[in-house]
């Protein structure tokens, strides 16, 4: 499929201080340029950007309620009460739980921790969950990545006599639920200075500042950083600003000395002795630790994330491990039968979304289809299930589509609903969901955007094959890590020929291994082209042809770079 190339346009003030940029830090202009993109148009700025520093991190006292909370968790530690940390079962989630319980269990005993349920107890804080605190001689729960919304849950374990503070990053209602504290920095009366925090994150500011009023050292949170990459990169939160400080060096300790259950999910993917980067938490470490969640329950995905004996660990892994295969079966069969019902949708190429519904599904799938939807059609997609009596599922957003608006924007036919710009969670009476699917078509078809509801490749910057230094390459991997707020560059290079040695690969022949040239210079570009083998007979005919693409690191020859092409134009006049 050939994909629209949007070329991102510079104003001549911009192309100005990208050069001047470039002239100052003695890097490329074309890097120049990357830096504006990003908003970075000053040294010093460029140069924080290039230098993430742990020092850098914003006081974590600036957060509305902080000092509320440490102080309420303090003087829980002082009366030996007994404290939950309880959390969503997804990455973000499990990884938060773990991150807090392991720094307080430094320090104090009588801690727990608890997962809700997918199935017997949906989505957040839940009326079971209370129940099990008011059992087990809870007085305090710090709940993390949800809480926000659970009003009618929160004042139930207040008559009960149980606190909460809540961390969480998702988009709160005008009322909020009756905690001793809320961390949030997408609070309306918000005071902190960056609020896109992954609900790891939030946790990790909240020991942060436990740590600061007890005199505890900063270094002793460092090893917990880890487990803040996991997250930003699984949450899809921004990778810039604080995110990028904490997403570098989180890195950083999971390529040098990542925690034991960490450690042990690194060994089953596979991904030993190399370099982890953000896309290998995407798509190998991420889903492993949200199978359990999917298919189980997550409390068993913190085991892993707080298990302290690496053989202990490594069984976890490799049971959560076999739920990440279940969770790929299910995720084929029902993204192929969701894909039969869309196409039978009657006048779908008229709409501007996506809603279906299946009470067989599993529930647990249901975002990852969404996704799998929204990458095939270029649409947001809803996908629903049917859950005690409810219908509820996963919303997926395209890029710069704010699907939670279009929630929020059918919320009297909702029951519940939750999330944030690209992802969230609901349920409705199964009645409602017919009224529900055309209200989020209207809301859809009214603000989506034309060049949102088709497939669009940025292009950052054209480059002839002359620019590709080994210079050049070792300054664009000062950019990583890559995420969303600072993507990865694609590039494009008009007028390239096949060198004579490309030919096409993989198992079912579906894949272009090239070796181009371009008429500005002599380098030989070695390259792949995914899933482009239909484009092999043009390329093999000597005409010429433009291409975008990536430049990567050779896994198969450390130091060398290769073209990830991303889409192959051919000139065919």
């Amino acid at each position: 499929m050939t994909h629209k190339w949007n070329y991102l346009p510079f104003t001549p003030e911009q192309t100005e201080t990208s050069q001047r940029l470039a002239r100052d830090l003695g890097i490329s202009p074309i890097l120049g340029r990357l830096l504006v993109e990003r908003g970075i148009t000053t040294v010093q700025a460029a140069r924080k950007f290039f230098r993430p520093q742990l020092p850098d991190l914003h006081d974590p006292f600036l957060m509305k309620d902080m000092d509320v909370a440490v102080e309420r968790l303090n003087t829980a530690m002082g009366r030996k009460e007994r404290i939950l940390i309880y959390g969503d079962y997804d990455v973000d989630g499990t990884t938060a739980v773990a991150l807090v319980y392991k720094f307080i269990q430094q320090f104090y005993s009588n801690i727990d921790y608890y997962i809700p349920d997918r199935y017997c107890e949906g989505y957040g804080v839940s009326f079971k969950g209370v129940d099990y605190a008011a059992e087990t001689g809870v007085t305090l729960v710090i709940v993390l990545d949800c809480g926000i919304k659970a009003v009618e849950e929160i004042a139930y374990a207040k008559e009960k006599g149980i606190d909460f503070i809540i961390c969480d990053h998702h988009v709160p209602d005008e009322a909020l639920p009756p905690a001793v504290a809320i961390l949030n920095a997408k609070r309306t009366d918000n005071t902190y200075p960056y609020e896109h925090l992954s609900g790891c994150g939030v946790g990790f500011k909240f020991m942060q500042a436990f740590a600061g009023s007890n005199g505890i050292e900063f270094y002793h949170l460092i090893p917990l950083l880890d487990l803040v990459a996991v997250s930003i990169a699984s949450d899809i939160v921004p990778i810039m600003g604080e995110n990028r400080i904490l997403a570098y060096h989180g890195l950083k300790q999971l390529n040098s000395n990542p925690s034991v259950g960490l450690k042990a999910i690194i060994d089953v993917c596979g991904l030993a002795d190399r370099e982890i980067t953000i896309s290998d938490i995407v798509f190998k470490i991420g889903p492993r630790i949200n199978a359990s969640g999917r298919i189980q329950n997550g409390k068993e995905a913190v085991d892993l994330l707080t298990e302290k004996d690496l053989p202990s660990a490594q069984a976890k892994a490799r049971h959560i491990n076999q739920y990440n295969e279940t969770r790929k079966d299910l995720d084929k069969s029902m993204t192929e039968e969701a894909s039969h019902i869309v196409n039978g949708l009657e006048g779908l190429s008229g709409r501007r979304s996506i809603v279906i519904y299946n009470e067989d599904w599993h529930k647990g799938v249901v975002g990852i289809v969404a996704s799998r939807l929204t990458e095939v059609y270029y649409r947001p997609a809803v996908v629903l299930t049917r859950t005690g009596g409810l219908a509820t599922g996963s919303a997926r957003s395209v890029s710069g589509f704010d699907v939670y608006k279009a929630i929020e924007y059918c919320r009297d036919l909702l029951e519940n609903f939750g999330g944030h710009t690209y992802a969230a969670g609901l349920s409705m009476k199964i009645e409602n969901v017919k009224a529900f699917a055309e209200r989020f078509e209207e809301y859809v078809s009214h603000n989506i955007l034309p060049e949102q509801t088709c497939a669009v490749i940025d292009i950052s910057a054209e480059i002839d094959f002359k620019d590709i230094t080994k210079k050049f390459f070792g300054e664009l991997k000062r950019f990583n890590p890559f995420g969303p707020g600072n993507p990865k560059p694609v590039f494009c290079t008009h007028n390239v020929y096949d060198y004579g040695t490309s030919k096409v690969v993989g198992r079912g022949q579906e894949h272009i291994k090239l070796e181009l040239v371009d008429n500005k210079s002599n380098n030989v570009m070695n390259g792949i082209a995914f899933g482009q083998s239909s484009q092999v007979r043009y390329i093999k005919t000597k005409r010429s042809f433009d291409i975008c693409y990536t430049i990567e690191e050779n896994t198969h020859k450390r130091g060398e770079m290769q073209l990830q092409i991303e889409d192959i134009k051919p000139n065919r006049l």
